[in-house]
């Protein structure tokens, strides 16, 4: 069988079916280097988050609510069997499991907040799975300015990872597949993943492309690729940290709508990225970006705002990928019996831990095994696509630019929204 991609998804899918199966016949064929794409971009997060709602969820065809519940479970799991995974291959990726603190900053964000708490209780989860804390226990983790309180969840892990990444392409080539890099696929067809130099043929074909799915003959609208851009600063000193809190090394994000995440690296380092980079006209990609990039600026910015003792802080690094945007926002993994055809993807920037999920439900399927991850809702749904140009351009462009307009106004006005309550649509 072929996998087209070696970042995590097709690393982890390499990786259990080998172990599944040592006799099957893998190969791995990447267009850059194994973990050049998003998997090695990231800003380290192994969360329990997909991209699609447990409403959406419920609603595809075959679903239910028990089902829904079901996948977010596995979600929940997958934290746990990525950190387990790793250290079975012996891959140090300086993971921490220290969970994921979102601050509400405004009256707006504590409003949304205590509403994703009672949203989650509607749906039988409990406060160990999500809870609400008030501005004193926030400020025992973590201390950023304007706090109103935070929504905590136990289920992520803060880790390095390009360390993963590579560590999983280490394991995958011990176990003797080979991964095949600088070896772009131009297109992918029933039994063949066709390159410049050649053709190869194999029984199933997994498309495990993500952001660089464009890339691929007739699949432009298949995923959008949109770009998270990232910030590290300097190794910070110990009084820093005192002042910062996150112990624990938990990952920080808030509850604005133009999404941002953090971490505290070990080194001690804090990384913080976020979305706002233009989707590129035809689902361009780019792998390089300015020092001076606006998004760079307004990230640092952040950064500032939510931490002003850093002010004077070197920023040493800042790098940017892409991910997958489906129309829908709702991840998926399948495999077409008669074509041979698999796929995996649409992550939305949830793809540290979703990938693994992916992985271990596409040796399932390629296995025919029928077990619980073959079952759950995500398994064989096929997002639309989306628009053709250059109505993605201004449709994707402008959801973005509603998001950061949307937190200017709050920040304004001290009330949620009415520019994200008009484009919910594309900003849910």
């Amino acid at each position: 069988m072929a996998i087209v991609g070696a970042g995590l998804t097709g690393l982890w899918t390499a990786l259990y079916l080998a172990r599944a199966d040592p006799t099957l016949r893998i190969a791995v064929l990447e267009s850059q280097v194994a973990g050049f794409g998003a998997s090695g971009r990231n800003g380290g997060w192994c969360s329990a988050l997909f991209p699609a709602s447990l409403e959406a969820l419920a609603a595809l065809p075959g679903s239910s609510r028990a089902a829904a519940r079901a996948q977010d479970r596995a979600m929940r799991d997958t934290v746990h069997e990525v950190l387990r995974a790793a250290d079975a291959e012996g891959i140090d990726a300086q993971a921490a499991r220290g969970g994921t603190i979102s601050v509400a900053r405004s009256e707006a964000q504590w409003a949304r907040a205590r509403a994703e708490v009672a949203h989650a209780r509607s749906w039988g989860l409990s406060a160990d799975e999500l809870r609400l804390l008030d501005v004193s226990e926030t400020e025992s983790l973590v201390r950023t300015t304007r706090t109103h309180g935070a929504t905590y969840t136990p289920d992520c892990a803060a880790l390095h990872p390009g360390r993963l990444v590579r560590g999983l392409a280490e394991a995958v080539e011990r176990r003797g597949v080979p991964i095949h890099e600088r070896t772009a696929v131009t297109e992918i067809a029933p039994g063949r993943a066709v390159t410049a130099h050649g053709t190869v043929r194999a029984e199933v074909v997994v498309r495990a492309t993500e952001g660089y799915t464009a890339s691929l003959s007739g699949q432009r609208r298949r995923l959008a690729p949109v770009h998270s851009l990232v910030l590290a600063t300097e190794p910070l000193p110990a009084e820093a940290w005192d002042r910062i809190g996150l112990r624990r090394r938990e990952t920080l994000s808030d509850h604005r709508h133009l999404i941002i995440y953090a971490q505290r690296t070990a080194d001690d380092r804090l990384v913080l990225g976020g979305r706002g980079a233009p989707y590129l006209f035809g689902s361009r990609t780019r792998s390089t970006f300015p020092a001076g990039y606006a998004v760079f600026r307004r990230l640092h910015a952040t950064m500032l705002d939510l931490f002003p003792a850093l002010s004077g802080t070197r920023i040493t690094h800042a790098w940017g990928g892409a991910l997958g945007v489906p129309r829908d926002w709702c991840a998926s993994v399948g495999l077409d019996r008669a074509s041979g055809l698999a796929w995996a993807g649409g992550y939305v920037g949830d793809g540290v831990s979703t990938a693994n999920l992916a992985g271990r439900t596409l040796t399932d399927l390629v296995l025919g095994r029928d077990t619980d991850l073959v079952r759950l809702p995500w398994v064989g749904h096929r997002s639309r696509s989306w628009e053709p140009e250059p109505l993605r351009w201004l449709g994707i462009n402008a959801g973005l630019r509603a998001a950061a307009v949307a937190d200017g106004e709050e920040r304004l006005t001290r009330r949620p929204s009415v520019v994200a309550r008009a484009m919910r649509p594309l900003l849910s």
